[in-house]
């Protein structure tokens, strides 16, 4: 049995009701809304109250000032999984990370992949895969000289809620290498130069 095509699009304005659809109530996990890397700790945690409105304004003001906070993978015209990537800018709160924060966060041409979301249903079907490629290949087409991400070292079984940055695994097979370990945690920072 072959692995399944996927075709993997930027999030633009036009697709905000397909994202919308596929994050559900739940703003993809408990509200998220893929805003935890971009916005303060405080704001976070507001707009996961009241059905998560406050992340999801945030997100839909993303996409209709014309950014593209992620890619979404689809099979055939349904939604089946996310990924975040964009500039460090893009993503405030990991530069304030103790232990992912980047040693030169001046450093230019530096894009992050920090969060992937794949329902239950798709997992082990290689979206998670095809988003990663997509993802590489979306920065490096907009002028990225490195891919960042901070995947997880799975030792044993590993709680699905954990994973949502990724396994060092998935990232070693799309041609990433250990950057850096921070001293605590489970979280390695990887990297693929792209230019």
């Amino acid at each position: 049995m072959g692995l399944v095509a996927y075709d993997v699009q930027p999030v633009t304005a036009d697709r905000w009701d397909d994202l919308r659809a596929f994050f559900g109530p739940s703003g993809a996990y408990s509200g998220c809304w893929c805003t935890f890397w971009r916005i303060p700790r405080r704001d976070f945690e507001e707009g996961c109250r009241d059905g998560a409105a406050g992340n999801r304004t945030v997100m839909r003001r993303l996409t209709s000032e014309g950014s593209v906070p992620g890619l979404l993978a689809y099979e055939a015209d349904r939604p089946v999984g996310w990924v975040t990537v964009g500039p460090r800018r893009a993503y405030p709160v990991l530069g304030r990370s103790p232990t992912l924060k980047p040693t030169d966060p001046d450093e230019p041409g530096v894009w992050l992949v920090p969060c992937f979301w794949v329902p239950r249903a798709w997992r082990g079907k290689g979206v998670a895969t095809a988003l990663l490629a997509a993802a590489v290949e979306y920065a490096d087409a907009r002028g990225a000289a490195v891919v960042e991400g901070y995947p997880v070292q799975v030792d044993g079984r590993l709680p699905p809620a954990d994973a949502y940055t990724g396994t060092t695994r998935l990232f070693r097979r799309a041609g990433f290498r250990v950057h850096r370990r921070p001293p605590r945690g489970r979280r390695v920072v990887m990297r693929r130069r792209i230019s």
